[in-house]
């Protein structure tokens, strides 16, 4: 989730009272923005992990994607995401080969072997054979990941009416909303459909 922005209201905002609404400053004051990069636990609803950050460059993913690793080195890792240039990246797939100790020659970016194209890195990191893979979903059609739904929710429940002075403040109150679903809220969602069949 990029561009989270740290928006401080510019004035109070004046709290209900009897036949009086609330009202909020509509002038703000930009302190900067923040990413986050997050994993969602399908079976348990939990955030497993986060990274916040400036940036979301293919360094800041493959580092991601490496401290989740790191928390159960031996495991099998399943990662869903869209096909965003930096899921496919250079850095993910030399990260992936140097953990699942694989000895073979990537290639040269741009040029020759694994890392010649997007393509190229795409398969390799979605090979089933791999201890670390990725699965992609459809382009156009993020929403099928999971991570987007919990993304909607922290937009509702905190950033949309939110009120933060600084970057530092606004990453404090992610991480304490984060705290907070992960012990109060979490739970897997139910994936169902109940809308008519589409005609064609």
């Amino acid at each position: 989730m990029t561009g989270i922005q740290a928006l401080e209201r510019a004035a109070p905002t004046k709290l209900v009272k009897p036949a009086l609404v609330e009202r909020r400053e509509f002038e703000y004051i930009r302190h900067g923005t923040l990413t986050l990069i997050a994993n969602f636990d399908v079976v348990s609803g939990q955030l497993s992990g986060f990274s916040l950050g400036p940036t979301r460059t293919e360094l800041d993913f493959a580092a991601h994607i490496e401290g989740r690793v790191k928390s159960d080195p031996d495991a099998h890792w399943i990662f869903v995401a869209d096909q965003l240039n930096t899921h496919q990246s250079a850095s993910l797939v030399e990260l992936v080969a140097r953990l699942c100790q694989l000895e073979d020659e990537l290639g040269i970016k741009g040029k020759s072997g694994v890392l010649h194209s997007m393509a190229s890195r795409k398969a390799f990191l979605s090979d089933k054979r791999h201890r670390i893979r990725m699965v992609y979903t459809p382009k156009h059609s993020s929403w099928l990941n999971q991570i987007e739904i919990w993304f909607s929710i922290l937009m509702r429940r905190l950033l949309k009416r939110g009120n933060f002075k600084s970057v530092a403040d606004l990453g404090e109150q992610i991480t304490a909303f984060i705290a907070y679903f992960n012990t109060v809220l979490a739970k897997p969602f139910k994936w169902t459909y109940r809308g008519r069949p589409l005609q064609v």
